[in-house]
Formats: structure tokens, C-alpha cells, sequence
């Protein structure tokens, strides 16, 4: 499929391999509201093609997908920050009839690390970083957690979104947020070891697989998605959030951060 002029978002199947691009490297991949829109286009594309068997959601540039735009976030009330289109996303890329694999060759943070978490199967380069950095500008990891914490062991959930410490690929393999970390020049082989595993599978085969795997964390997610969704926006819209982000904007510490 061709690229449109200033698409951000590019769909490309292949051997029926449909690969999702975030092309948006000068922004860090952010969740603007241009990616958002084209990202669910290509997925409700990708998921209708009766032709693709297995989903890859990748990048260009340096960064997987560095969360909400916080430039959109800024200023807006709670009913209109971009994390409200979120939950869809994830929903889409859940509750696909189709495995869905992220090959990340660089940082995931926040909503990218959601992304990450609702994806079936996730690889990444060693280079590659997370973090729940949410706390650190005043809002809650809240619309990822509904994705983020079936794939997470307890202990690390809390110390990871609490302290919102950058942490590397091969601890990320370690709590389950991955499922490989490899080096970069084999990432491509490893996205490809896994997709070929998966086109194997017979479709409504793997499509009931996945509906089994989740019948018991997955089916209260839309319910969970909208509170939590609450929360989010909540938080996106308040002093805590506002300063938070016009910290992170002017390179300057927020103001509950202790002098010294």
C-alpha cells in the first residue's frame, strides 16, 4: 500500500504480513491526534483484510512511541485530552482476531508502553528502554494499566509505575512486558521467527486462542478502560498534571520535586 503524502502512519502488507509503521520520528512517535486517527485506520484495515494473517506495529526513528502528545495535553480540559481516544486503540489491538507483534528498535514510554502491553507478542533491540514516566508529570498510568498489568508481575507493576525508573529490554523480558530482547542486528530475524511461528496457526484457530487466553483478565476491559479512562483524563486536566507538563516543556524540574 502506498504512503499518502504527510501520513504518519504507514500500512504495508506482505505475504500476508501486515506491518504498521508509526512514522512520526521528529515528534518521538508521540500519540498525537493525526497517529491516533491513522493508527485505528490501519488496524480496522489490517484486522478486515482477510488477507493478512499477523499484525506487526513498528517504527522509524530512534523511538518506539514516546506516550500522549503533551503539547496537545496542555491546556486542555478533561473531556478533550487526547488520551480519550486512547482506549480504542488498545481495544483494537486486543481483541484483534489477529496476532499482533510489536518490534520495537527503540524507547517505548507511557502510552507506548501500552501499545507494547496490548500487543500478543513483543520483541525488542537491547538498546530499546521503557518507563512509566506518568507519575514524574503528575498524571496515572491509568488507561495502560487495563493492558499493562496482565503482562506485569505484581511486585515489579508497582515499583516500575510508582518510581517511574527507566528500565532496560532485558528487564522488561524479566517481568514479562516483552518477550525477547535481542541484539539489533538480529531484531528483524526475531520479529520474523515469531511472525512465521504465527502464520502457521490456522486463523480462526488463533483467533479463538486469543479469545481463550483472555476470557478471564480481558473480558472486563472496556468496563476497566472506562474508568480507568476517567482517571486518566482527570489527572491530564489538573494543576498537578498542568505543572507537570509545563515542567517537562520548559526542561525544568515540577515544583513538588525537593530542591537539591
Amino acid at each position: 500500500m502506498d504512503s499518502a503524502p504527510g501520513e504518519l502512519v504507514h500500512l504495508d502488507v506482505a505475504g500476508g504480513t501486515a506491518t504498521i509503521t508509526l512514522d512520526s520520528p521528529r515528534n518521538r512517535n508521540a500519540l498525537s491526534a493525526q497517529l491516533r486517527r491513522e493508527l485505528s485506520a490501519h488496524l480496522d484495515a489490517a484486522v478486515d483484510d482477510d488477507v493478512v494473517r499477523v499484525i506487526v506495529l513498528t517504527h522509524t526513528g530512534p523511538v518506539f512511541c514516546s506516550g500522549m502528545d503533551l503539547r496537545e495535553s496542555r491546556g486542555a480540559g478533561s473531556s478533550d485530552q487526547g488520551v480519550n481516544e486512547f482506549p480504542a486503540i488498545l481495544t483494537a489491538l486486543w481483541y484483534s482476531d489477529k496476532p499482533v507483534v510489536a518490534r520495537l528498535a527503540g524507547p517505548a514510554r507511557a502510552g507506548g508502553v501500552g501499545l507494547v502491553s496490548a500487543c500478543d507478542i513483543a520483541v525488542a533491540s537491547r538498546e530499546a528502554t521503557f518507563a512509566f514516566s506518568e507519575v514524574r508529570i503528575g498524571v496515572v498510568p491509568a488507561v495502560i494499566s487495563a493492558t499493562v498489568l496482565p503482562r506485569l508481575l505484581p511486585r515489579a507493576a508497582h515499583e516500575l509505575m510508582l518510581t517511574g525508573e527507566t528500565f532496560d529490554a532485558e528487564r522488561a523480558a524479566a517481568v514479562g512486558l516483552i518477550n525477547s530482547a535481542v541484539d539489533a542486528d538480529g531484531l528483524d530475524a526475531e520479529v520474523a521467527r515469531y511472525t512465521d511461528m504465527l502464520a502457521r496457526g490456522g486463523p480462526n484457530a488463533l483467533a479463538a486462542t486469543k479469545a481463550m487466553l483472555r476470557r478471564d483478565r480481558g473480558e472486563q476491559l472496556p468496563q476497566d478502560l472506562e474508568a480507568m479512562l476517567a482517571l486518566s483524563a482527570e489527572f491530564f486536566a489538573s494543576e498537578e498534571g498542568q505543572e507537570g507538563m509545563a515542567a517537562f516543556a520548559e526542561k525544568r524540574a515540577p515544583s513538588w520535586v525537593p530542591n537539591g
